[in-house]
């Protein structure tokens, strides 16, 4: 598939014919002309009988993860083949998507799809979600998303499904490691800084680091709270826990205070000659085009578009060397995002039927590998061809792989943190002022919830 640079942070995209016969879409039909036995319906509520099944109909689709609107747009094409009488209205933006999702329900506006990060923020937006349990696409939903997609605090339900599982670590360009002399990655502190010096002897930028978007912070925080946690002896969800109430401080683990900061500033150094003005985009650019060896808080979802810029490209993927353990090197696995479906949307049974369909279908079940290049949130036993998830599995293998600690906050508390961080890379606030300020927005956004 012909992938393109997405470079706006908003687009809003396809709107399917309108013909006739919305009833006839099915969640068991494929996009070909082989037709299934349709699969079960799902009780109605009110809402979605008040939409007729045999007139056309709209869904409104909006969520974060531009970076997979091409990947969408095919499958929404797809799924014209299946319901012909179905519109799918898709808008998708990155950067201010919690407040502008919130605004939207808030406003009562709320959209028949849209997304959410899973774990914690399950909790945040379940009042507006329809339960799936019982849906034909829990046949095909892998165990540990479907756990990702439960109430947090009753442990139960399951309040959406998931674009793709993930893996989170450092992509980077074997090619210029060769050429540099590094024959392995660096698994430490110290064997970070020096690959650095190395390969910005040769004329090369080490990093590419996305500061621009708040998201980008979370995705690398992680890392080094997983390896924080497990240096303490306590579980991710204690330490957060803490933070949350007021008892934990980021001076109290050197993996926070000292290793992450170090990180963040050896990135600043060593990359974007302009890092809060880099976004995905300029990130992607970079690195397809060769100028920069590494690539900062992204994983297995950009692979296809750095390699819509260069197919030669040789991608390599590890983890963030959070200490001097390489042990302690590992990616990060899990379901990071959710898909709500709105339970009080006026074309419930039809946006079920998509959903369901997307899940269940060859099509669908195709689509996660050969079409978005992420890891299937679904039972598969088909092997991906994209190098992230091959090496990514070989690592979780290998090595093992760290919780995916971004799931026990809300995207309101990750927005604030990387707006501090902004912050200070911006040189407005020193570290000992930013930690200060971790503190007690973390206790103030979380500790209230």
């Amino acid at each position: 598939m012909k992938k393109k640079l997405i470079s706006m942070l908003l687009c809003s995209t396809m709107v399917l014919s309108l013909l006739t016969g919305c009833g006839n879409s099915s969640a068991g039909e494929s996009a070909g002309t082989e037709t299934k036995e349709a699969a079960p319906a799902a009780e109605k509520t009110d809402a979605a009988e008040a939409a007729s099944s045999d007139e056309p109909c709209e869904i409104y689709m909006f969520i974060s993860s531009p970076e997979y609107a091409d990947a969408i747009n095919e499958l929404v094409e797809a799924y014209k083949e299946v319901a012909p009488n179905v519109t799918i209205n898709y808008e998708t933006t990155q950067n201010d998507y919690p407040t502008l999702l919130k605004a939207k329900l808030n406003s009562g506006e709320v959209p028949d799809i849209f997304s959410s990060t899973s774990g914690k923020e399950i909790d945040v937006y379940k009042e507006y979600s329809y339960d799936l349990t019982g849906q034909p696409l829990g046949e095909t939903i892998q165990d540990s998303v479907a756990e990702s997609m439960k109430s947090p605090s009753e442990g139960s339900g399951l309040y959406g499904i998931a674009i793709k599982g993930n893996y989170f670590g450092i992509v980077y360009n074997k090619a210029i490691f060769e050429e540099c002399g590094i024959t392995e990655f660096p698994s430490t502190v110290a064997e970070m800084e020096k690959a650095c010096e190395t390969i910005s002897a040769k004329g090369y930028q080490p990093f590419t680091t996305g500061f621009s978007e708040w998201w980008v912070y979370k995705h690398v925080w992680q890392h080094y709270l997983d390896a924080a946690a497990a240096n303490a002896g306590e579980d991710v969800a204690e330490v957060v826990t803490k933070f949350e109430k007021g008892e934990a401080k980021v001076s109290d683990y050197p993996e926070l205070y000292n290793n992450f900061f170090n990180f963040i500033d050896l990135a600043v150094k060593y990359g974007d000659d302009k890092p809060l003005e880099t976004a995905l985009d300029g990130e992607l650019s970079a690195f397809g085009t060769g100028k920069a060896a590494m690539v900062v808080g992204q994983g297995a979802w950009i692979e296809a578009d750095a390699l819509a810029i260069d197919p030669e490209l040789q991608i390599g993927f590890n983890g963030y060397p959070v200490t001097d353990d390489p042990a302690a090197c590992q990616v990060i696995s899990g379901s990071d995002q959710s898909l709500h479906v709105a339970k009080d949307s006026k074309v419930l049974q039809q946006t079920l039927d998509f959903v369901n369909w997307w899940y269940t279908s060859d099509y669908g079940k195709a689509w996660f590998n050969d079409v978005a290049g992420v890891v299937p949130p679904i039972k598969t036993t088909q092997e991906s061809e994209f190098e992230i998830i091959k090496q990514g599995d070989a690592l979780a293998a290998s090595v093992g792989t760290a919780p995916l600690a971004i799931c026990y906050s809300t995207d309101s508390w990750h927005q604030t943190f990387g707006e501090i961080m902004q912050s200070y890379i911006a040189g407005s606030a020193d570290k000992d002022a930013t930690c200060a300020a971790i503190e007690a927005q973390w206790k103030e956004i979380e500790g209230a919830q």
